[in-house]
C-alpha cells in the first residue's frame, strides 16, 4: 500500500512538472536589452553563451574575404542562436530594432545536455531545422530569379507570422531593403523595383513604414514557385483557427 502511494505521488509530481524543452532552459535567466545596431556578438568571438530571442529582430551576418557583407538570416522572438559545437561563433548577430534576449552560458547548456534525455533530441531537432533552412537558402540563391527570391522571402515571413498566431496577412519588415537585398543576393535597386512590380500586380500593398499587406497569397506563392505546398499549409492553419474559434 505504501509503495503504491509513493508511486502515485511520483506520478502526480511528474505530471505537474512542465516538459523540459530548449526554451525552458532560459526561463530563469534575466533579460538583456539591445538597441538597434548593437552587436550581440561578433564572428570569431569565443562561443561562451547561447541566446533566446524574447522580442525584436536580429540580422545574422557573415563578412566575405573581400569585405562584402552577406546576411544569412533573420531571427525573431522565440528563435535560438549560438547552438553549435564550434568553439567560436561563425557569424555576427546584430540587433535590427530594440531586442530583448535571455542568455545561457555554454557550460550550463552542455551540463543540461549531458544530464537530460529530453534535451538532446530537442537540440538535434533545432540543428536539423537550421541545416534545412541553410539548404533552402542555397536553393533560393542558385535557382530562382529576383522576383522568385523576393516572393519566397515574403512568403516565408508570412508563414512565420501565421504560425505565431497572426490573423491578418501582414508581413512585418523591420529590416531595411538593403538588408533584404544582402540576404537575397540582389541589389537594393532590384528589391525596390520588384516590390513596386508586386504592388502594381495587386499582390501586396504597403501597411505602415515597416510592413506590407499580402493581398493575393495564392499569386505570391505561385510567383515564388511554391504554390501547392503553401496552399496545403494555409488550409491546415485556417482549419485549426476555425476549430479554435468554435470551442
Amino acid at each position: 500500500m505504501e509503495n503504491a502511494t509513493r508511486s502515485g505521488l511520483a506520478t502526480m509530481a511528474s505530471r505537474a512538472m512542465p516538459p523540459v524543452s530548449l526554451h525552458s532552459l532560459f526561463a530563469r535567466q534575466q533579460v538583456e536589452n539591445f538597441v538597434s545596431g548593437q552587436i550581440l556578438f561578433f564572428e570569431g568571438d569565443e562561443a561562451k553563451s547561447i541566446f533566446e530571442v524574447v522580442e525584436g529582430t536580429l540580422r545574422i551576418v557573415r563578412i566575405l574575404p573581400d569585405g562584402r557583407r552577406v546576411i544569412t538570416g533573420f531571427l525573431h522572438a522565440g528563435d535560438l542562436l549560438g547552438i553549435s559545437f564550434k568553439s567560436h561563433y561563425i557569424y555576427t548577430a546584430e540587433a535590427i530594432n530594440n531586442v530583448t534576449i535571455r542568455r545561457l552560458s555554454r557550460r550550463a547548456f552542455e551540463t543540461e545536455l549531458a544530464n537530460s534525455d529530453e534535451i538532446r533530441p530537442a537540440v538535434f531537432h533545432q540543428m536539423s531545422d537550421e541545416m534545412a533552412a541553410a539548404q533552402d537558402q542555397m536553393v533560393l540563391l542558385s535557382t530562382k530569379n529576383a522576383e522568385e527570391r523576393l516572393c519566397s522571402f515574403l512568403l516565408k515571413e508570412l508563414q512565420r507570422e501565421m504560425r505565431a498566431g497572426g490573423l491578418a496577412p501582414i508581413v512585418k519588415l523591420p529590416m531595411t531593403r538593403l538588408d533584404i537585398a544582402d540576404y537575397l543576393g540582389l541589389t537594393i535597386e532590384t528589391v525596390s523595383r520588384t516590390m513596386t512590380k508586386l504592388a502594381n500586380k495587386g499582390v501586396l500593398t504597403p501597411s505602415g513604414r515597416h510592413a506590407v499587406e499580402i493581398l493575393r497569397r495564392g499569386m505570391l506563392a505561385q510567383l515564388a514557385g511554391d504554390g501547392d505546398e503553401c496552399e496545403i499549409e494555409w488550409r491546415t492553419t485556417n482549419t485549426s483557427r476555425e476549430e479554435f474559434r468554435r470551442h
